[in-house]
């Protein structure tokens, strides 16, 4: 397949293995749960009846109080008591294996050029770290709402310009290639030629 480059009338020719397949719904939300799932700290945790200290000794004899009978005060429905079904740190890592990866990050690249999401340039630079300079450059090429911008190699000066606006995501293409969220969630993706033609060796 062909792809335009933006503000130029150079075609950039790309295979249809990574860039025109299918799209695969239940492939991608496995893919973004899992990815997710693996964001998760899982360290919540709270004691059980066992962990808490103190209960040693029967608060009142079994009998002639006419209270209800216990054996412990650090039972889960006395106050400082242990909890009932306590959390415990865990891992919620889901297995997927790279060809699943890799699929499911073709159909999303392929979808977002279908719905003309995608933007390739010949180059992204700016010269100064400049917030205004990115956000007049964005304005020239009428880029509007959450972008995801992915260039060969991390460039200084415009992921300085950009970490003060929260709409924009500057990264690496190496970096985008194992986060599937990142396209799914931007209106627009901004790559550089460079970065597409690397992405698509990653991904074949």
């Amino acid at each position: 397949m062909e792809l335009s480059l933006q503000g130029s009338k150079k075609k950039l020719t790309l295979t249809d293995e990574v860039f025109a397949c299918d799209y695969n719904e239940p492939l991608i939300h496995q893919v973004v749960t899992a990815y997710m799932a693996a964001g998760r700290a899982g360290t919540k945790a709270q004691k059980t009846r066992a962990e808490v200290s103190g209960g040693g000794r029967k608060p009142w004899q079994q009998k002639g109080t006419g209270r209800a009978r216990a054996g412990t005060n650090r039972s889960p429905i006395w106050r400082a008591g242990g909890v009932t079904f306590a959390a415990k740190p865990r891992n919620y890592e889901q297995k997927v294996n790279k060809k699943m990866f890799k699929g499911a990050l073709r159909s999303i690249v392929s979808e977002l050029i279908r719905q003309d999401r995608l933007a390739v340039l010949n180059s992204f630079e700016i010269k100064d770290a400049k917030t205004k300079m990115l956000v007049k450059k964005l304005q020239d090429l009428k880029l509007e709402g959450k972008i995801l911008i992915v260039t060969e190699v991390m460039e200084p000066n415009l992921y300085l310009a950009a970490r003060n606006l929260p709409y924009i995501n500057v990264t690496d293409v190496v970096a985008a290639a194992a986060d599937p969220v990142a396209f799914v969630g931007a209106d627009k993706v901004v790559m550089t030629e460079g970065a597409i033609k690397q992405l698509e060796g990653l991904l074949q």
